[in-house]
């Protein structure tokens, strides 16, 4: 019997469940996010106690899986883990249905042909995402140009963003439409898709923008562009919170011609398929 458990409060509830019972079941943990980062920007007291949790509980389990090199690096040095104790496995993020839900019908009038480029923005409006950064850095764009933003998620830093939007007077041009049941049909027809976040683990709607064919540009954030985009190969990177480079970057990239065959071909990494073989091969099935 195998257990696979995901996220961190879970993974130490799961080794402890296994202690506790006192049965054979393997049990792998896995790692989803830069540990570090969560560490020093939370105030939560349940959060800082995570890294002294995996210190002590993580040997305990029998595979230890990270969604990215970045992340199994970080926690290697941030809790002092051997790093070879650590596998990397990417998430599963390109899915067969979602070639066909970017085909879909859209029901947005900004995203038609003759109307101005699109950015789009696609998240959790929460602190790590950063989007008051995308947000000004679109501000700098829009005062040159015709475009404009769509940001879909929701979060409690709506009120924080939809403030900033108004200050800096382009609310006219900036739409967030809130959670998307298909976000798909939106990254297959914007100009550029855009990641502004300070961290991450593995950002999959990166990927899943890039199996759209549509070009991207991202922070250097810790953890995860930089692998998916080989630095700087498949996307623009710049870094994080600085509004002028992430202006001029999205500029560029919107000036330069792209070929979606080259991201498709480079987002058929993070297959189902691949995913599944590498678990299927740690559970010894």
């Amino acid at each position: 019997t195998v257990m696979l458990s995901a996220a961190e409060h879970t993974n130490v509830v799961a080794l402890w469940a296994r202690r506790l019972s006192k049965v054979p079941t393997r049990v792998i943990v896995n790692v989803c996010t830069t540990v570090s980062q969560n560490f020093q920007r939370t105030s939560l007291i349940r959060e800082r106690c995570l890294p002294f949790f995996a210190y002590c509980f993580y040997p305990w389990a029998d595979e230890i899986v990270a969604v990215s090199y970045g992340v199994a690096d970080d926690l290697s040095r941030f809790i002092g883990l051997s790093r070879q104790r650590i596998r990397v496995i990417y998430d599963p993020v390109v899915t067969p249905s979602l070639f066909s839900l970017a085909h879909a019908p859209l029901d947005h009038s900004w995203f038609s042909p003759e109307n101005s480029p699109v950015i789009l923005g696609v998240g959790r409006l929460t602190v790590e995402k950063d989007f008051p950064t995308l947000v000004r850095a679109f501000a700098c764009i829009r005062a040159r140009r015709p475009v404009r933003l769509v940001i879909l998620g929701e979060g409690r830093e709506r009120s924080r963003i939809e403030l900033l939007i108004r200050e800096l007077g382009v609310d006219s041009d900036v739409s967030l439409p809130g959670f998307v049941a298909n976000p798909y049909a939106y990254m297959a027809r914007a100009a550029v898709f855009v990641l502004s976040s300070i961290w991450e683990g593995l950002p999959g709607v990166v990927i899943e923008a890039m199996a759209c064919g549509t070009p991207v540009v991202c922070t250097n954030c810790p953890s995860g562009p930089a692998e998916i985009l080989e630095n700087g190969k498949y996307g623009r990177l710049v870094p994080t919170e600085n509004v002028d480079a992430l202006a001029e970057a999205i500029s560029s990239t919107l000036d330069t011609r792209s070929n979606p065959e080259f991201l498709r071909q480079r987002a058929s990494v993070f297959t189902v398929e691949n995913s599944l073989d590498q678990y299927l091969k740690l559970f010894r099935v």
